[in-house]
């Protein structure tokens, strides 16, 4: 069953997406966060929160080059789990997926509730708890019928937010102008939340960091991206962030008592409207708020099915994921995803707090890892092109602000990490079950084998059916593209594929041109390799031909192996292909 369903997936030739249309669908993610940063950032930086949020802004600066290097050079959808994979072990590789998982999933709920809380200022009588149900359900469907995020109605979604945060703010402007200075003076001379200056900043940073949810998104869809577009799409979130967030934040200090910040939380932007504009832009704001917020929840469904569908082909998750309708949608993540959303939101009980704390423990980590990913590219693919380069200051830096952050989010919200927890072991344990099932099984087969004799009426199955099962796991076959590596390389190889592989055949594929002749060295060094691992059978094949997709894809076909189940070492400046038209082909010295 499970060699079945782990086919290979022939490459798409979809038009690509340009710079407005892929900055429209990780824009309504990240712009739809000034719905409800800005008052988390007053709560806790009081009259300095628009300094806070500004901090956030030179950080994601950083991260700009960050993504940019990392992006550059390994130009494959899955973010910080694409990075680690190709730099590092799978099970690190799984631990940024399942914290990729857990922000997407906390954001589907924080934009759904929130999206509700802003329908229910307009219609207070609806019941915010069974719409947000039910609008994670309208996604969780469109999705399984294959109604992907439409590029055109992101972006109209997308324009119609960026014009009317643009409003709010002209409109925030006159009004202070009209009224006066009066409550932003009183607002400053209020205690500031902790007692000192550098407390309020601190623990403001933390919570304001959430403002920055959705800078990954664009990360994970690069392959569907025109060349090029990648870094325009991260400039472009850096600016939006940079200029709303601290503006906003710097309007509601003048316009309203921060006393009444906590109060209007789930909807403080609609209020700011009411206050300085008046019902009609209240309405706009609610209507605009809902639409980005759903668009939003519809990225989560898009972003989590793609990532969860790629950890399933690198069998990290059950196969039975990969099961798909008669349009051809894997809908059993779909179902899992809004099941999992469902349970955070009842346990939460709906708390855009706990939410956030979730959220921001998850994808601050996952941040975190796309630093660490940045490290071990620069160390151990030195030599892979890229079009930029972050510098080793800009990353301490980073990483240290995102560490930071982290850390003034456990502080502030103890709580907030026993439900990270209640969703993050349980994810990590099923990964995990997956990555080292065969040792489990093994070890359970020993256990089968000595109790068959005296319980074998009551036993459901047989030491000879586990073993079957662990050599159905094990006949997975992989690829090794050599372009004539010393056995150092070769063994490397070798080691990494038995450390993180369920598998006990691996082809190592040496491709000549013309007039080439494979180096009779290398054909002894494989045989002593072969010998050196006996739990692994070494075939060894030389192929004449051109190295690039249309091989792979041709072997990829003919020997029934998926291209993620193949490697190469890191290509240099000559290489004439980019990682992304090799088809999911990975890098492993």
């Amino acid at each position: 069953m499970e060699k079945d369903l782990t086919h290979a997936i022939a490459p798409s030739h979809a038009p690509k997406l340009g710079e407005l249309p892929a900055t429209a669908i990780c824009g309504n993610d990240i712009t739809s966060s000034c719905l409800y940063v800005s008052a988390l950032a007053v709560i806790y930086a009081g009259q300095f929160a628009w300094l806070a949020l500004l901090m956030v802004g030179i950080i994601l600066f950083l991260f700009r080059k960050i993504y940019g290097e990392v992006v550059g050079a390994l130009p494959l959808n899955g973010g910080a789990y694409n990075a680690l994979l190709n730099t590092t072990s799978k099970r690190t590789a799984s631990l940024a997926a399942c914290l990729t998982l857990l922000s997407y999933m906390a954001t589907a709920v924080i934009s759904a509730s929130e999206a509700m809380h802003y329908v229910h200022h307009l219609w207070e009588g609806l019941p915010i708890m069974y719409a947000t149900v039910g609008l994670l359900a309208f996604f969780m469907g469109l999705t399984i019928l294959g109604i992907g995020e439409s590029s055109i109605v992101a972006i109209l979604i997308f324009l119609t937010h960026i014009v009317t945060l643009t409003l709010l703010i002209v409109v925030g402007c006159i009004f202070l102008f009209g009224h006066g200075l009066g409550t932003f003076e009183f607002n400053f001379s209020q205690p500031l939340p902790g007692g000192s200056i550098w407390r309020a900043l601190f623990f403001g940073f933390s919570a304001a960091m959430l403002g920055i949810s959705g800078f990954e998104s664009s990360a994970n869809f690069v392959e569907e991206q025109a060349r090029g577009v990648f870094p325009k799409t991260l400039r472009n979130m850096w600016m939006a962030v940079t200029i709303f967030n601290p503006v906003i934040a710097f309007l509601i200090i003048g316009i309203i008592p921060m006393s009444e910040v906590p109060e209007h939380q789930a909807a403080l932007l609609a209020y700011i409207g009411d206050v300085a504009g008046g019902k009609w832009l209240a309405t706009l704001i609610s209507i605009d708020a809902a639409l980005v917020l759903s668009g939003a929840v519809l990225t989560s469904f898009v972003g989590v099915t793609g990532l969860v569908h790629r950890m399933t082909l690198d069998r990290c998750l059950p196969q039975f994921l990969l099961i798909t309708n008669k349009r051809g949608t894997a809908y059993l993540i779909m179902v899992a995803f809004f099941l999992l959303c469902v349970s955070i939101l009842l346990i939460t009980k709906g708390d855009l707090g706990a939410l956030a704390g979730v959220y921001t423990i998850s994808f601050l980590s996952v941040m975190t890892l796309f630093g660490v990913g940045n490290i071990l590219l620069k160390l151990r693919r030195s030599q892979l092109p890229r079009p930029e380069r972050a510098s080793g200051l800009a990353l301490f830096i980073a990483i240290g602000a995102v560490i930071a952050a982290l850390i003034g989010n456990a502080i502030l919200n103890p709580p907030y990490l026993l439900v990270f927890f209640k969703y993050f072991i349980p994810t990590v344990s099923i990964v995990f079950f997956m990555l080292y099932r065969t040792t489990l099984l093994r070890l359970f087969t020993y256990l089968v084998k000595i109790s068959e004799g005296t319980f074998s009426k009551f036993l459901p199955f047989t030491s000879y059916r586990l073993k079957r099962l662990i050599t159905e796991i094990n006949s997975q076959q992989f690829v090794f593209f050599t372009r004539g590596d010393n056995i150092a390389n070769i063994n490397q190889v070798m080691r990494y594929i038995e450390d993180n592989e369920h598998t006990n055949k691996i082809k190592i594929v040496n491709v000549l041109g013309e007039n080439e002749h494979p180096p009779k060295k290398l054909i002894h060094e494989v045989d002593v390799l072969d010998r050196a691992y006996p739990d692994l059978d070494v075939d060894f094949i030389v192929i004449k031909g051109h190295f690039g997709p249309q091989l792979i894809n041709e072997l990829s076909q003919k020997w029934n192996i998926p291209k993620n189940f193949m490697f190469i070492g890191s290509p240099g400046q000559r290489f004439h292909y980019g990682l992304q038209e090799l088809g999911g082909v990975r890098l492993v010295i």
